[in-house]
């Protein structure tokens, strides 16, 4: 259907349909209809028309929502300020559903980790690695990104991890970092980069707690795994 929606029947607008039937009735390209506003008006295309061609040039919404601001204008009718509302809608619902670990709070399991982070590193293509900075009652003091990796690699020296410790008086840290493949399994790489972090933290004094990688919906813990 071609055309503004303010034309079309009222009941088969979205607003309307949200209204009356809440948001769980309407297709991905009607809620990405909503967020738009507005369709290509040179090409005749209703936002609901410029919503399915999106969903139809990324895939489905969580690919949609890894691509860059630049990717999303690539298609025709999206320039920059419908593709800053979209970006700004899943950065909204990614905050609905993390369980931040915020200062102070205190660090009891590998699951916090992946709650706290898993959000924001669903979307990510690149490997990002942070640290958790943690007090001698292993108290979350700042959570540090150390690095921004290739789309297969990070390289991470442990000085960039345990300078911000020292300064920050750290008693202990946990390191995090992401799988852009989804699948968290342990490469040779995590593993040394774990047995050097591990040992200069103990020349330090500052322990390593844990490392924990995150995939698609699933995480190893290195501790849990008896390799630390």
């Amino acid at each position: 259907m071609s055309g503004g929606i303010k034309g079309w029947p009222e009941g088969e607008r979205p607003r309307e349909r949200l209204i009356r039937q809440g948001s769980e009735g309407l297709s991905d390209a009607e809620l990405l209809a909503l967020i738009l506003r507005t369709g290509d008006h040179a090409a005749k295309q209703s936002a609901i028309d410029l919503g399915r061609q999106l969903l139809k040039e990324f895939g489905d919404l969580r690919s949609l929502g890894s691509a860059s601001i630049a990717e999303i204008c690539r298609v025709k009718g999206v320039g920059p300020a419908k593709a800053v509302s979209i970006k700004a809608a899943i950065e909204i619902a990614n905050r609905c559903t993390a369980r931040p670990l915020s200062d102070g709070d205190r660090y009891t399991s590998p699951a916090q980790v992946f709650e706290h982070f898993y959000p924001h590193f669903r979307e990510r293509r690149k490997e990002y690695v942070h640290a958790l900075l943690l007090d001698g009652k292993n108290r979350v003091m700042r959570d540090l990104q150390i690095s921004e990796g290739s789309l297969n690699q990070s390289i991470v020296h442990p000085r960039e991890v345990f300078n911000p410790a020292v300064r920050d008086s750290a008693a202990a840290i946990i390191i995090v970092h992401n799988h852009p493949s989804g699948d968290p399994t342990p490469s040779r790489e995590d593993l040394e980069l774990t047995r050097r972090l591990k040992e200069a933290g103990e020349l330090m004094g500052i322990r390593l707690l844990d490392h924990v990688i995150i995939g698609d919906g699933s995480y190893v813990s290195l501790a849990d795994r008896g390799l630390l």
